[in-house]
């Protein structure tokens, strides 16, 4: 495993690795390395929720289109009964 070098971490950031790092029982690498990880999993996963852009695109066309369709109370009666009487 390659070695990491963290230059000019902040303080703050430093001392919540390390009370992470006391609450879960690792060293300090151990908590950087597992940061890394989760971090760059949920990057992934944020990153995979993105549309391209034609399908933005298309989106936006289809959202357009439906504000464009007029307020018909008809179609909210679709397979609803009548009241009775």
């Amino acid at each position: 495993m390659a070695r990491i070098i963290l230059n000019d971490v902040d303080e703050m950031l430093l001392d919540r690795i390390g009370r992470l790092a006391a609450r879960c029982g690792w060293d300090m690498s151990g908590a950087v390395s597992h940061l890394l990880e989760k971090g760059l999993a949920e990057y992934d996963r944020a990153d995979a929720l993105r549309f391209e852009d034609s399908e933005a695109q298309a989106l936006q066309a289809a959202l357009e289109a439906l504000a464009g369709v007029p307020d018909d109370p008809g179609f909210a009666m679709i397979g609803r009964a009548r009241p009775a009487g």
